[in-house]
């Protein structure tokens, strides 16, 4: 977390993190350019930057879709989340460098105004094998531009994360903008069968893995708490939660998450302020409940973040009683201060036994 804004704030990690995507596109260009080269020497430069960046932006952009459902599949992979907006605005940037060549080459010959002349050039909208596929790359880019220049958190902060979420939930529109700007325009006049592989491929692997978070996500919803005592219910035994970590339940359509540290039992909403990210697949750092997305973090007894950021999520009523976790799944108010449950002596003898 940062207490004031800054037009860039790389640490450590993240200038490795940009220097691997920097050595990656570099690399990925000059394979590309290399094999192209030697397989078909007449290739004009203008074509070559067309289609290295082309593909490079569509296997960066599936690679970007692909972060989110890995995370809920695997922790390892969260790093990669902490990221993924220099993974997207890298992606941006070689898409523009693609639609700007391609604007070039096929659309400033004439005396029409390119950005005219790409919409009203072709208009057989009623035809697949002649569509105007360039129109919906274009939609698509400027969906990326858009999702590019508002990835800063002030635009976060300024716009409200609902939102700003709601806003970058359309790069799944772009990306069915980019398949369809692939499949209605390229492939149609390329014999090779490689490109329709790796479309292929890509968009099943994007499928599986939102398809499998998803379930898993579900089937944790779903789980049913029996046991119920004045408002409260029995959700685990005090030893199944790790120090310094939590165990997420939905109770009443609630996610909660219960955290153990210093002794003690808290239970907070799962659901962080800045991105939505889930507060419970974190851990206690310095004192403070630490999102795994971003860093951002709250005080486990109230649910405030310390000072001098204002965020707060709301606090949960939890007890212990013969080592079962009781929660009660009626949120106080964000910031609410709460005692949380003392973990006993006999209580810790038993993570022993």
């Amino acid at each position: 977390m940062s207490a004031s804004y800054q037009a860039v704030l790389w640490n450590r990690q993240k200038k490795h993190y940009d220097w691997l995507i920097f050595a990656f596109c570099t690399s990925y260009l000059a394979v590309f350019t290399s094999v192209t080269l030697v397989y078909n020497p007449q290739v004009t430069f203008e074509t070559l930057l067309i289609r290295s960046t082309s593909t490079l932006a569509l296997l960066l952009l599936h690679v970007i879709l692909s972060i989110g459902p890995l995370t809920r599949i695997n922790k390892k992979f969260f790093p990669l989340l902490y990221n993924r907006r220099h993974l997207g605005v890298t992606m941006f940037c070689i898409a523009a460098v693609h639609g700007l060549f391609s604007i070039l080459q096929f659309h400033t010959l004439g005396n029409v105004n390119p950005i005219v002349s790409l919409f009203t050039s072709n208009t057989r909208f009623d035809s697949v094998s002649a569509f105007p596929f360039q129109a919906l790359g274009f939609f698509a880019l400027v969906i990326f531009f858009l999702m590019a220049i508002t990835s800063h958190d002030f635009w976060l902060h300024n716009l409200s994360p609902k939102v700003w979420k709601t806003l970058h939930m359309f790069v799944y529109l772009a990306y069915f903008l980019v398949v369809m700007h692939v499949l209605l325009g390229v492939i149609q006049y390329e014999t090779n069968p490689v490109f329709v592989i790796i479309l292929v491929l890509g968009s099943g692997a994007l499928i599986t893995l939102h398809l499998v978070a998803g379930f898993q996500e579900t089937k944790k919803d779903n789980i049913k708490f029996h046991l119920q005592r004045e408002s409260f219910v029995m959700v685990c035994d005090v030893n199944d939660i790790e120090e310094d970590r939590a165990k997420m339940f939905c109770l009443d359509k609630e996610r909660i998450a219960v955290y153990k540290t210093d002794g003690k039992l808290f239970a907070v909403s799962n659901v962080c302020k800045h991105q939505n990210g889930p507060l419970g697949e974190g851990k206690v750092i310095d004192g403070c409940i630490t999102c795994p997305w971003h860093g951002y973090q709250y005080l486990p007894h109230n649910g405030q973040s310390p000072p001098p950021f204002k965020e707060r999520i709301s606090t949960y009523d939890v007890k212990i009683e013969e080592s079962k976790v009781w929660v009660n799944p009626v949120p106080y108010p964000e910031g609410t201060e709460r005692p949380g449950a003392i973990i006993t002596i006999n209580q810790k003898e038993e993570m022993f036994v």
